[in-house]
């Protein structure tokens, strides 16, 4: 992943098509996940499959428990999708040959990236079936992840090395984010309705960090433990936030970081889990790895169920 900063809107209309189809009620379950400190939280998760999917991922939600993510079709195609009141919608960006979906706010827009017929990556806003696009100014690639209820925006672009860097759109100005040290590269993931932002850097060492930028100031956020990579993907306006870590097997984990306590977000039996998404309420979307790629929503619960489906 990679985008950044730049201005170039170009718009234009795209039919939504309606879908039917939901929640898979097979695969509900409870987890009481462990933490690394005192805390843990336990969550009830449900599968998201997109009707006729190979694949499905869930990148970003809002407060209404509106979700928006990908899906990979027979055809061997991406597409965006919006998941509301049980009912899936698919879109692509005009003359794209791949769309995918990674955050909605509370109005509704939806954010991401899609990739053109001449094989170049650029961002865009959905607003009632317009398309915005949004390129970094002089970027060879841009890439937009999360929009907030300010219609401020993060992401990564390349510049002409293809290196990355971050990025915030904030009232038609792009600002460049590099986190000091992150010498191999700087992503801009996520950001809350206070403007505070979290991502990822790279050191000298190829080790990725992450990392909150509020106010000004940089904070790197490494979950105990990890590996060689600690990836933050969201973050609420209460500063909960989500993102996946690699243990020293490869394997990827979820987390949750609130208060100054982490806590795993896992899919029981998956081989890979990563939290995506958070809202205000603490629900989190995201994508495990188990007999193939899934998306999983994941409500908080303050009690486990006595039985699991999944």
């Amino acid at each position: 992943m990679c985008k950044c900063r730049c201005y170039s809107v170009s718009v234009a209309m795209w039919v939504l098509a309606g879908l039917v189809v939901v929640l898979n009620p097979e695969t509900l379950l409870a987890q009481a996940p462990t933490s690394t400190s005192a805390r843990a939280t336990s969550f009830i998760f449900t599968e998201i499959k997109f009707p006729g999917a190979i694949r499905t991922g869930a990148l970003g939600l809002n407060d209404r428990g509106e979700i928006v993510g990908d899906y990979f079709d027979s055809n061997g195609v991406f597409h965006g999708y919006l998941l509301k009141q049980g009912n899936f919608t698919t879109f692509d960006a005009p003359n794209s040959t791949r769309t995918e979906a990674d955050a909605i706010n509370n109005a509704g827009v939806i954010s991401g990236h899609f990739t053109d017929s001449n094989n170049l990556i650029h961002g865009y806003l959905l607003y009632r079936g317009v398309f915005t696009i949004v390129n970094f100014p002089g970027a060879t690639g841009t890439f937009v992840s999360k929009v907030n209820d300010l219609i401020q925006v993060v992401g990564v672009y390349l510049d002409s090395e293809s290196n990355e860097h971050g990025f915030l759109l904030r009232n038609g100005t792009f600002t460049s984010i590099d986190f000091p040290g992150g010498v191999a590269g700087t992503e801009a993931i996520g950001i809350n309705n206070l403007g505070e932002i979290v991502g990822v850097f790279i050191d000298a060492s190829g080790k990725g960090h992450g990392y909150l930028l509020s106010k000004g100031v940089f904070t790197t956020i490494d979950f105990p433990g990890a590996f060689s990579l600690t990836q933050p993907q969201g973050i609420n306006s209460k500063g909960e936030i989500v993102g996946f870590y690699d243990d020293s097997n490869g394997q990827l984990h979820g987390f949750k970081l609130a208060a100054g306590i982490f806590s795993t977000v896992d899919v029981p039996k998956a081989f890979d889990t990563e939290a995506a998404g958070v809202n205000e309420a603490g629900q989190i979307v995201g994508i495990y790895h188990q007999s193939g790629v899934h998306a999983f929503f994941a409500a908080p619960s303050l009690r486990r169920p006595s039985s699991s489906l999944f």
